[in-house]
């Protein structure tokens, strides 16, 4: 897992420079077969990362950006008629990386179409099930600057992504190397030399590194018992749901096999607790209010609970 993670960082970073976190988080979701939303502005390379991801290994990677005035059937494909027979056409969701640009673009009738895809792994169309190939990755990037014409994606589909993880502006030296990169016009050149450097056996062989970590009664009460501190909140309306403890158990995992660990630390928990349960938080509008955020209310969690020794 760990090397894996290095050889693909190392192709993506002749392209994406200053994003190590959301590299680190992308291959964690696509090792375990968990989903990834990315929230930040225009212009911070969440697209272009998801590409050169794909790229370097090897996988088939479609866009879909997210409109109005898109349907359900635009995404996960339609029957149409050849030859006088019905044939069913599949849509985008069809691949192996997903990105679905600016999500909360779209009425939620058409983001419920992704319910299935991300949870089950296959889509039904016309009575008949269609499984999805394997790995399948959905990356889901949100704009939280501008808000006009959007819809908040419902808790429940909020509730099947393993992390959220916030794309911010990259540090000063990170910028200008970016500058220095090869580019023809607007084109980044670089993104031709992204080589193959894994192929999807590997991502499984890494989905089997990760469930073979182990972790310790102790270190699971804490994780238990930081999830359900989030539900005691007097500042949250909904806490993280039994869903969410699978899914920090997880990328606890995940993050221990990353360093190289095969046991779960309680840092390994605290570490990750932000990314996978603050965007299942749903606070109270006094907090709110208050600039109160769940990543405060996470923070309190953690805080309030005794860490193993």
């Amino acid at each position: 897992m760990k090397e894996l993670y290095e050889r693909l960082a190392s192709e993506v970073g002749k392209v994406v420079v200053g994003q190590d976190e959301v590299v680190r988080g992308v291959v964690t979701g696509l090792a375990v077969g968990g989903h990834v939303l990315l929230e930040g502005p225009p212009g911070v390379a969440k697209t272009l990362l998801a590409s050169a991801l794909a790229r370097a290994l090897g996988l088939e990677f479609r866009r879909v950006q997210f409109t109005p005035d898109m349907l359900p059937s635009d995404l996960t494909g339609t029957s149409t008629l050849r030859a006088g027979e019905l044939a069913f056409r599949p849509g985008p969701v069809f691949t192996n990386v997903l990105l679905a640009d600016e999500i909360n673009r779209t009425p939620p009738k058409t983001q419920a179409a992704l319910l299935e895809a991300m949870q089950e792994g296959q889509v039904s169309a016309d009575g008949e099930s269609r499984p999805l190939p394997d790995p399948f990755l959905v990356v889901a990037t949100q704009n939280p600057i501008e808000y006009e014409g959007t819809y908040p994606l419902p808790e429940a589909q909020l509730d099947r992504f393993l992390l959220k993880i916030d794309v911010g502006y990259p540090d000063v030296g990170a910028e200008l190397r970016m500058l220095g990169l090869a580019r023809q016009g607007l084109k980044p050149v670089s993104l031709q030399d992204v080589e193959v450097v894994a192929q999807a056996g590997d991502v499984r062989a890494a989905r089997g590194t990760v469930d073979a970590v182990t972790i310790s009664d102790d270190v699971a009460g804490y994780l238990v018992e930081v999830v359900r501190r989030t539900r005691d909140l007097p500042s949250v309306t909904l806490g993280a749901s039994p869903r969410a403890a699978v899914h920090l158990l997880v990328a606890a995992k995940a993050g221990a096999a990353l360093a190289g660990r095969t046991f779960v630390t309680p840092d390994d928990v605290a570490g990750l607790a932000g990314a996978v349960l603050r965007h299942r938080l749903v606070l109270r509008p006094e907090a709110e209010l208050e600039r109160y955020d769940a990543a405060d209310a996470v923070r309190t969690a953690l805080e309030s609970v005794r860490v193993p020794r």
